[in-house]
């Protein structure tokens, strides 16, 4: 059984949280604290499966902890639970670079976290957070000095791109552990990428616009949350909404994205196997597939639907450098991956895969 400290300063929360976590015979509340001081005093004294972490409480909150925790290099699984406000967005993803590995989005009154949508993401989230690689926190460096010393050395000799022919368009798909692997990628690839990027990350209304906008303000290329009819244009990188599933169409010539509203396939929306599915149709010569870090197995499906009809080179994230090594596993073991890359090299495939103008 997992042991699992909940840190909410809402005490009908913390009870409401200690229910349903309680309700799964694989996990156990262990401890609860209502403030980041209190959860801080119990994980310098015990070790803990998952944290559940609040961001706004009192005395010490939720990204101040994450801060303390990084100073005194105290190792945790942290899941935030979080709103869906513009301000809420920003203050997750905030959680996400200190390194939390998900967050679920808290209803605004207890009542509405008693509902089964919310305690089945709460579960789901939980066990992927669990199972996920410890993180041991040290003080992070800022993403533009990681970005301008890969642009010296990535530890290995950089190979320059050959000319490369052919209509390309990049596809990934990522999960938990995700926007932060995300910083590692995209910032990395040139203005002048030969190919569009389309990107379906799993987070839920709200939060995709914030991460597009945070992308786009650490990288090259231009990032955006991806809008009805958005044509795909080479060197842009468009992140599918939260809540819909993206597709990409051909219109008058041109690749467009267009969302539909399907139900919730392999638990998630955006699913990144209609993604996939989608290009089937397309005259793209070829697709490169990048299936990251996330927990399940979205991608598979559709790459194995989308490879009967095109030509396709998939890079999966390396195990070791996953928070959790579920969808790009899923991917290997299907025989589909053609590379198996450490997340700092993603990008330098990418490049040499698609080319630049």
């Amino acid at each position: 059984m997992k042991n699992i400290l909940v840190v909410d300063d809402s005490a009908l929360m913390r009870r409401v949280l200690c229910d349903t976590i309680n309700s799964d015979e694989r996990f156990h509340v262990q401890d609860r604290a209502a403030n980041g001081l209190e959860a801080l005093d119990l994980l310098m004294k015990n070790t803990y499966d998952a944290v559940i972490l609040d961001v706004n409480m009192p005395r010490m909150n939720g990204l101040e902890l994450l801060k303390e925790l990084q100073d005194r290099k105290i190792p945790a699984r942290v899941m935030m639970v979080s709103t869906d406000t513009c301000e809420g967005a920003k203050t997750t993803l905030d959680a996400l670079d200190l390194g939390a590995l998900d967050f679920v989005h808290k209803p605004g009154t207890a009542m509405d976290c008693r509902t089964d949508d919310f305690k089945k993401q709460l579960i789901l989230t939980l066990s992927a957070v669990v199972d996920s690689r410890l993180q041991t926190f040290s003080r992070t460096t800022p993403v533009r000095e990681i970005i301008r010393a890969n642009a010296k050395t990535t530890g290995t000799p950089i190979r320059q791109p050959k000319e490369i022919s052919g209509n390309k368009i990049v596809a990934l798909a990522s999960s938990t552990g995700g926007p932060k692997a995300l910083q590692s990628v995209i910032p990395r690839l040139p203005k002048n990428l030969k190919a569009p990027v389309v990107i379906v990350q799993h987070m839920p209304v709200g939060f995709t616009a914030s991460l597009a906008e945070r992308l786009n303000s650490l990288s090259e290329v231009h990032v955006k949350e991806a809008a009805e009819g958005d044509v795909l244009e080479p060197g842009n990188v468009y992140i599918a909404m939260g809540g819909k599933h993206l597709n990409i169409v051909t219109d008058a010539g041109k690749y467009k994205i267009h969302y539909t509203d399907e139900p919730n396939r392999e638990g998630v929306k955006p699913c990144a196997n209609y993604m996939y599915e989608s290009l089937r149709e397309s005259r793209f010569d070829q697709v490169v597939c990048v299936v990251m870090t996330g927990m399940g197995a979205d991608g598979t499906k559709g790459i194995m639907n989308l490879k009967e009809k095109k030509k396709l080179h998939v890079i999966a994230q390396e195990a070791e450098t996953c928070a959790v090594y579920g969808m790009p596993r899923s991917i290997v073991n299907a025989g589909l991956a053609d590379q198996v890359v450490p997340l700092g090299l993603i990008a330098q495939e990418i490049i040499m895969n698609v080319g630049v103008r």
